[in-house]
């Protein structure tokens, strides 16, 4: 706990759990590589810490996360630490493709296989990239006013590059909440079992917490051979082939975008959902 970050804060609030909490309120939690690469050393350290049990993240500000941070770019600010990946600087799609090989599946990747539980505290709003910080976690806990959605259909890509969404919320659920950019609410996301837990916002940090004192009482190797045994049964149902063909398809549409526009993404897909947006909300 001794490195100082500038994107996330690092609690200790009970014996046995360590709290990483995204702290770029202003952005909305935005995903800056910046960001991405702190929360994955913050990670890495409670990962490491024998007296560390159970690993909660959390948000400041009124939503969880609104996605990748584009203003923020995409150079690395660290030597790679998901993949063995160079060529980052390459033109056309294969830069881009290096990138995001290493700081988003690779990452979120990374993070599924925490050797310690992990639960996300969530609240407010998740939107495409934010999913891609709740989907690796193994437990949910959700305020009443979170919501989920992957609306980055609009920006010529098939969705998020961390293409769980099946698996999370079901198949015809996931082709509507790609195909319209709609929002799940936290009720329906506990229905179909995306989410654990759904309580009201002001019990969300104790209820959460009192998850994970619950979580860290329990034999730490025990909990780790039991987490593994549950993601690799998911894998066995196709998870990360299906997670591979999505990525490439994902690229594919950074491809297409940059022959048509000159860019990765389609330049009217923030109109689109902004729009989507007003509608939806009068």
């Amino acid at each position: 706990m001794t490195e100082t970050y500038r994107t996330i804060r690092i609690e200790q609030p009970a014996d046995g759990v360590r709290r990483v909490v995204l702290a770029r309120p202003d952005q909305r939690n935005a995903q800056s590589p910046e960001l991405l690469y702190e929360l994955d050393a913050a990670l890495t350290a409670a990962s490491r810490d024998d007296g560390v049990k159970v690993i909660v993240l959390a948000a400041d500000g009124p939503d969880f996360s609104s996605g990748h941070d584009l203003r923020a770019g995409f150079d690395l600010p660290r030597d790679p630490v998901a993949t063995m990946e160079g060529r980052f600087e390459r033109n056309g799609v294969e830069g881009h493709y290096a990138f995001e090989c290493e700081a988003f599946l690779g990452l979120c990747r990374r993070w599924r296989e925490l050797p310690k539980p992990t639960i996300a505290q969530v609240h407010g709003r998740v939107i495409a990239g934010g999913l891609m910080l709740v989907w690796p976690l193994d437990l949910v806990v959700a305020s009443e006013d979170a919501s989920f959605s992957d609306p980055v259909v609009a920006f010529g890509v098939n969705g998020v590059e961390y293409f769980a969404h099946a698996f999370e919320v079901g198949v015809r659920r996931a082709k509507e909440l790609l195909f319209t950019g709609e929002a799940i609410g936290a009720a329906e996301a506990k229905q179909i079992g995306m989410v654990n837990r759904v309580v009201p916002r002001e019990d969300l940090e104790r209820v959460t917490l009192e998850l994970a004192v619950k979580i860290a009482q329990r034999p730490p190797f025990a909990l780790r051979l039991a987490k593994a045994s549950v993601n690799r049964s998911q894998d066995a149902q196709g998870l990360q082939q299906a997670m591979d063909t999505a990525f490439a398809q994902h690229n594919l549409g950074h491809a297409n975008c940059l022959a048509r526009y000159g860019q990765l993404m389609d330049p009217s897909g923030a109109d689109v959902i902004r729009n989507a947006l007003r509608a939806a909300h009068g």
